[in-house]
């Protein structure tokens, strides 16, 4: 693959592994914690982005602030990190900066602080706009406190705002999700996250007995979340993923065409040219070594070419769009046909993947199969 050039954009995520409370089908790197724990992690956060190495002279285009919930720590912790980011490297003018939030945990003096430091997008964990489903998730919050909170970020100025939307919840039925996007489409946000309940081993649900949507359910409400969302002028562009024009989340845009990204923080992965590599899960570890990234860092071997051409298929075909032949040529030097011929002509002849205009992509019925598509680009 020809070198990554030195001057391209590359984005920045950032990990605040706290919340107040771990909901019941969580299985990611978080959990309760107080003051003092989160301004040592903060001051270890600190020492790592002051001490890396990669992205010298580099342009940044995004920033992705996840977790947890970011939204717990106190403003003026963002504001330092935000502010070493700034130091470190070079921002572009027009950077997206996200911060995801859950409702409850911001009130509109921490919105207007997080407009000040130049977060421009934010992205409200609902789940649901049914108490009842979110009691069953286990959320800290309830519908009204999310309406509180959705309306202070357009108090204080917000025009990007994702709202997270979760179907095949327990007891959940097809006319309720219906009912679920129309409540939420109805707000105007400017994009909406809508994924599918998956239970995770060793979280409080997979010890349940539970209530969930059969599997032609889960089709059928997978199909009316693109078709309802369409109404209210929302474009699928990703699996998962609905924006208004001009509003697709371009720091998941660059995850999924394998721009460089450096991942700050508890367990964040990074991918800086032809390395991929992910900071420990630790937290001592962490705490302790943080000025030292190499310490920290747990490298996964450097990537084959190969590698590079199955991560271009499988992460490119999230998007709606697909992929494109040209850009393969480019990247790798041949055409895609002599890699992945017989895969693409097996796909094709089923109707799963599609070929228009030199895109390849998935079809509707593709999609719901996607998973297995994927795995036959590993080489």
């Amino acid at each position: 693959m020809k070198n990554r050039k030195e001057n391209s954009p590359m984005e920045i995520y950032i990990h605040i592994p706290f919340c107040i409370r771990k909901c019941d089908y969580c299985d990611f790197l978080s959990g309760p914690s107080g003051p003092e724990e989160q301004a040592d992690y903060v001051q270890a956060l600190l020492r790592e982005i002051q001490a890396v190495e990669e992205g010298e002279g580099r342009s940044v285009s995004s920033i992705f602030i996840g977790g947890g919930t970011p939204s717990v720590l106190d403003e003026r912790l963002l504001g330092d990190i935000l502010r070493e980011i700034r130091n470190r490297f070079k921002m572009e003018e027009d950077a997206e900066i996200t911060i995801e939030v859950n409702p409850g945990t911001a009130n509109i003096g921490k919105l207007q602080a997080y407009r000040e430091m130049g977060i421009n997008r934010l992205s409200i964990g609902l789940q649901s706009p049914e108490d009842r489903e979110l009691k069953i998730l286990g959320r800290i919050h309830n519908y009204g406190q999310f309406l509180e909170t959705y309306q202070e970020a357009r108090t204080v100025g917000f025009d990007n705002i994702n709202i997270d939307l979760m179907s095949a919840i327990p007891d959940q039925t097809y006319e309720g999700w219906v009912k679920n996007l129309r409540t939420v489409a109805e707000l105007e946000p400017e994009h909406i996250s809508a994924y599918s309940l998956i239970v995770e081993e060793g979280t409080p649900f997979a010890a349940r007995k539970l209530n969930l949507p059969d599997e032609d359910t889960e089709y059928n409400m997978y199909e009316a979340t693109a078709q309802i969302l369409k109404e209210y002028g929302f474009e699928q562009y990703e699996i998962s993923n609905y924006a208004r024009k001009g509003r697709e989340c371009r720091h998941n845009v660059g995850y999924w065409t394998r721009q460089d990204y450096l991942g700050f923080g508890l367990g964040a992965s990074s991918l800086y040219g032809k390395e991929r590599f992910a900071n420990t899960a630790d937290m001592k570890k962490y705490l302790k070594n943080s000025k030292n990234p190499e310490k920290i860092r747990e490298k996964e071997p450097s990537l084959t070419r190969e590698d590079e051409m199955a991560e271009f298929m499988f992460l490119g075909l999230r998007m709606t769009k697909g992929i494109s032949k040209a850009d393969f040529q480019r990247c790798f030097g041949c055409t895609i046909e002599s890699v992945y011929g017989e895969v693409l002509e097996k796909y094709e002849s089923m109707e799963l993947l599609l070929e228009k205009d030199g895109r390849i992509f998935l079809s509707r019925e593709g999609i719901h199969v996607s998973n297995s598509i994927m795995a036959e680009f590993l080489l």
